[in-house]
């Protein structure tokens, strides 16, 4: 609000952790051996881009709390901060391995970096496959919709940033020629928010070969 020509184009962080918590809920309902020890209830943890950060916060708060509003009951074992880092999650996951052994059923990671970093952790500890918990992600990089396509993620959530390129060039070229494009949609004014959108097995090619890309 500090200038007239300043513009925000993003996408809600909100929106990205209710949808990582609906695809956790959808799996956990649909495949019982995700509650591996037959307790009723998921034992997870949560890998945090870094603290204090806006869109860390609302991507954790909004994947617990959607999971809960969808019946699961969860048991919290622990967290780590990662800083959005692939190779800080690892060190952080082999610790909470350390702590929690083969307890953790659910890995929440704020980023697909963070997941992949969680995954790592338990290659490096030579843990089978089997004992692996569920690992989800967010932001539908490259390496996170690869790892869905080869199930080692089980889902994430695309950021739409081809999108938000197009929309940031379009947007850019329109104030130059001093008009901005009526099928432009704003909110507030000045912000612009694509949509996020969930990642499973079943898209992920899609995701990845996407135009723009």
């Amino acid at each position: 609000m500090q200038w007239e020509k300043l513009y925000y184009v993003g996408a809600k962080a909100k929106q990205s952790g209710v949808m990582q918590g609906e695809l956790a809920a959808e799996l956990i309902h649909s495949d019982r051996r995700v509650n591996r020890n037959r307790d009723g209830k998921i034992q997870y943890v949560v890998l945090e881009g870094e603290p204090g950060h806006q869109d860390s916060i609302i991507r954790t708060e909004n994947a617990v709390d959607t999971l809960k509003n969808n019946g699961i009951e969860l048991e919290k074992l622990s967290y780590g901060v990662a800083n959005w880092n692939r190779a800080q999650a690892q060190n952080r996951m082999m610790q909470m391995i350390g702590q929690h052994s083969n307890e953790i059923e659910l890995v929440l990671a704020n980023n697909d970096d963070m997941a992949l970093g969680a995954i790592d952790a338990y290659a490096k500890l030579n843990i089978t496959e089997s004992a692996f918990p569920v690992f989800l992600g967010i932001d539908g990089t490259d390496a996170g919709l690869r790892a869905v396509m080869d199930a080692k993620l089980a889902g994430t959530v695309y950021n739409d940033k081809e999108g938000q390129a197009a929309a940031m060039a379009k947007l850019a070229v329109s104030l130059v020629s001093g008009s901005v494009p009526e099928d432009m949609e704003f909110e507030n004014g000045r912000y612009i928010y694509l949509p996020y959108y969930k990642v499973t097995i079943a898209n992920a090619e899609e995701c990845l070969e996407k135009p723009g890309k």
